[in-house]
């Protein structure tokens, strides 16, 4: 199910509306959005792939997590210890 589209107004490099025009007309496209939202989707996922990335990045350097995820991991291995796992 798709969600309800809204309007929004955005300026687009000269050379990007051609080619939009272009994979239009050679009917690769039903129209100018669904290829610019595609495209706006695949950057917005890059951008919090990277975002991801960083934080795991300043966690990787924080000891209180670090700690926090060793003591996680040590409570884990006494718990499977004494519970069979199916």
């Amino acid at each position: 199910m798709r969600r309800k589209a809204r309007k929004a107004t955005s300026s687009l490099d000269a050379g990007v509306l051609a080619t939009l025009d272009e994979v239009m007309a050679q009917g690769m496209a039903p129209g100018k959005n669904a290829p610019v939202e595609q495209a706006s989707n695949k950057e917005l996922r890059e951008l919090q792939r990277q975002a991801r990335q960083r934080r795991w990045q300043e966690g990787a350097k924080d000891t209180l997590l670090l700690k926090d995820v060793e003591d996680v991991e040590t409570a884990f291995r006494c718990r499977t210890d004494i519970i069979p796992i199916a």
